[in-house]
C-alpha cells in the first residue's frame, strides 16, 4: 500500500509517498480502505514541528480522519463487518491507502452519506461540537464569535451554532472571503480593517459575546478574551499566528509564543470568564468522541448540518493541498482522494 510520510519537519516538500506492507488487524481493530482523508491546519503545524512534544516523532504519517470501507476485521470485532462504509478518527496515519483503527474510533455511515461529507466531519465538526456543545453548553440565543470563519472549523462551528438556535454569529475573515461568510449567514467582520472587539461590543449593547472560537493564538487571545461578556467562554484551539508560511521560522514562532498572554485564575474569577484549551488529537476519551461523532452524523442525516467541501486533491498532490491551506485559499474543507492514481 502507499502512504504519505514526513521524514523531517519542514515545508510541504517533505511530504513523500512511499510503499509499505499491507496492514493486519489486531485484536479489536479494523482495516479501512481509505476513500477520502481530511486535511487540517493541525497537519500543517505537525509537519512544521510546531506542536513540540505533542507532535509525533519523525518519520510519521499525518492525517487525523478518514472515510472508507472496512477491508478486514481483527479478532473480537463483532459490531462491524467487511464492506461496511465508515468514518474514523485516526489520530495520525490518515494519509494512507489503508489505515488500522481501534473499533471505538470508528462510526458506521449509511449509503446516503457521501465519503466526502463523512471525511469532512471528524476533526472540524467534532472540534466545533466539543467546544460549543460539550464544553460550552450553548443555548438558544447565545452570541458567537468565530475567527477564521471561512475555514473548516469555522464553517462547521457556524452550522452547529445555528442548529442550536444561536443568536448573532459573528464571522471574522479576510476581505476576500466576505461574500462567502455573509452568504452562509454570519455577521462578517474584516480582520484587517475592523476591530472585532469594538464590533461585537457595539452590536451586543456593550455586553460582549457568549462564545469565542480562536484558532489564532498568541496575543490575539487577549482581544478574544476582551470580546467576551461576563460568563462567556473562550476556546483556544490552534496557533495560526505561529505559522506565517509553508516553511519553518522557529525564532518567529518562539517569539510569538513568548508574547502570548498569561491569564491568571484571579482575572478569570473576577470577570466570570472561562478559557478552554482544545486539541482533539490529544483527547484519550474515545468513547466521548465517538458519541459526539454519532450525534454529528445524526445531525447530518437530519439535514441540520452540511459539510462544505472546498477542494479535493489527489493524494499525490498532497504538497499542493498543504500550500493551498497555507495560502489561506480554502473556503470550507480540503480533502485527499485515495481512490485513483
Amino acid at each position: 500500500m502507499r502512504t504519505i510520510i514526513i521524514e523531517k519537519y519542514g515545508s510541504p516538500d517533505v511530504l513523500k509517498i512511499v510503499n509499505q506492507k499491507d496492514l493486519v488487524a489486531d485484536e479489536g481493530e479494523v482495516i479501512i480502505s481509505v476513500n477520502k482523508a481530511g486535511v487540517n491546519f493541525a497537519d500543517l503545524m505537525m509537519r512544521l514541528g510546531i506542536y513540540g512534544k505533542q507532535a509525533p516523532k519523525t518519520p510519521f504519517t499525518p492525517g487525523y480522519e478518514v472515510s472508507g470501507i472496512i477491508s478486514s476485521i481483527g479478532p473480537g470485532v463483532h459490531n462491524f463487518s467487511v464492506g461496511q462504509r465508515v468514518v474514523a478518527l485516526t489520530g495520525i496515519n490518515g494519509y494512507s491507502e489503508e489505515v488500522k483503527v481501534p473499533v471505538n474510533q470508528v462510526v458506521g455511515i449509511g449509503n446516503d452519506v457521501s465519503f466526502e461529507a463523512a471525511a469532512a466531519m471528524p476533526v472540524t465538526y467534532l472540534t466545533a461540537f466539543h467546544m460549543l456543545v460539550e464544553l460550552g453548553k450553548i443555548r438558544e440565543g447565545d452570541t458567537v464569535l468565530i475567527h477564521h470563519a471561512a475555514g473548516g472549523v469555522g464553517t462547521a462551528a457556524f452550522q452547529i451554532a445555528k442548529a442550536y438556535n444561536a443568536g448573532i454569529i459573528f464571522g471574522v475573515a479576510s476581505s476576500t472571503k466576505k461574500e462567502f461568510v455573509e452568504k452562509l449567514g454570519m455577521r462578517f467582520i474584516d480582520r484587517n480593517s475592523e476591530d472585532f472587539v469594538e464590533v461585537v461590543k457595539r452590536e451586543t449593547n456593550g455586553a460582549g459575546v457568549h462564545h469565542v472560537l480562536d484558532p489564532v493564538g498568541g496575543q490575539h487571545l487577549r482581544k478574544s478574551f476582551k470580546s467576551l461578556r461576563s460568563g462567556g467562554k473562550l476556546y483556544s484551539f490552534g496557533g495560526s499566528s505561529f505559522v506565517k508560511g509553508p516553511k519553518i521560522f522557529k525564532l518567529a514562532a518562539l517569539w510569538r509564543l513568548i508574547r502570548s498572554p498569561k491569564f491568571s485564575p484571579l482575572e478569570m474569577i473576577g470577570k466570570n470568564k472561562a478559557i478552554f484549551g482544545v486539541h482533539m488529537g490529544t483527547i484519550k476519551d474515545f468513547d466521548l468522541m465517538r458519541n459526539e461523532i454519532e450525534i454529528i452524523v445524526q445531525m447530518l442525516n437530519q439535514k441540520k448540518i452540511e459539510p462544505i467541501i472546498d477542494k479535493i486533491f489527489n493524494f499525490k498532490d498532497v504538497a499542493e493541498a498543504h500550500h493551498y491551506i497555507h495560502d489561506r485559499k480554502n473556503r470550507g474543507k480540503v480533502l485527499l482522494d485515495f481512490t485513483s492514481d
